[in-house]
């Protein structure tokens, strides 16, 4: 087995760990074994953030300033370049 150090744990996060851990009949270090192979055994998410923000809004009723003529669904231009990440640097500025 591997050994895992996890440093600057605030205090207030070890003594919960150290209370629920004791109301499990666990040490400190079996609870935070269990949590991790929990929270990993859930499935990721299969879209990206942004289908999931639009799956949760998209039964939202359209702005009432939006004329009943108009169509609720925004005609989107097509993709032409590959995502890539923003650059921040000065280079990005020029």
């Amino acid at each position: 087995m591997t050994t895992l150090t996890i440093r600057n744990v605030e205090p207030v996060i070890k003594d919960k760990l150290r209370l629920v851990a004791a109301s499990h009949g666990r040490s400190m270090e079996e609870e935070v074994r269990i949590i991790l192979r929990n929270v990993l055994a859930q499935p990721s998410p299969s879209n990206g953030l942004g289908s999931r923000i639009h799956a949760r809004f998209a039964a939202v009723p359209a702005s009432r300033s939006v004329s009943k003529s108009s169509s609720s669904a925004i005609a989107l231009p097509k993709r032409s370049q590959k995502p890539r990440a923003a650059k921040f640097d000065d280079e990005a500025k020029s």
